[in-house]
């Protein structure tokens, strides 16, 4: 991806930039050192799109992308009902993984367009209840 503001307009595939939007912010992680597990773990009643290693913790990330500031921006989308997706997500990728006893942390990368210029990584933006 370029630095190149590649916003998703009119005709664009929703779905597609979502993928580019993930794969951006996988490319942003790994270039300050963390480790891409998994891609999209799925399980019912939630899903995660990046599990990440980052020195001995498991960072499970959401990535939002967002077409318009009008809805609130990235962020605004990510709400409790969402948190608690990923953290059951999470819950059963360590279950499935014997993992439950390392730390762990809930990352969000936010994007108001499909380049490096549009990320915003926030670091422990939401624990587990």
């Amino acid at each position: 991806m370029s630095d190149k503001d590649n916003t998703p307009g009119p005709g664009r595939n929703a779905a597609r930039d979502g993928e580019a939007a993930e794969e951006l912010a996988a490319r942003f992680l790994a270039a300050r050192g963390l480790s891409i597990l998994q891609r999209n773990f799925r399980c019912r009643g939630g899903e995660v799109d990046l599990v990440c290693r980052d020195g001995q913790a498991l960072v499970f990330v959401e990535v939002r992308l967002r077409r318009s500031a009008g809805y609130g921006g990235a962020g605004a989308s990510i709400t409790s009902a969402k948190q608690r997706r990923i953290v059951l997500a999470a819950e059963h990728y360590l279950a499935l993984r014997g993992g439950s006893d390392c730390d762990c942390r809930f990352d969000c990368i936010l994007l108001d367009g499909l380049s490096t210029a549009a990320i915003e990584w926030i670091p422990d933006a939401f624990a587990a209840p």
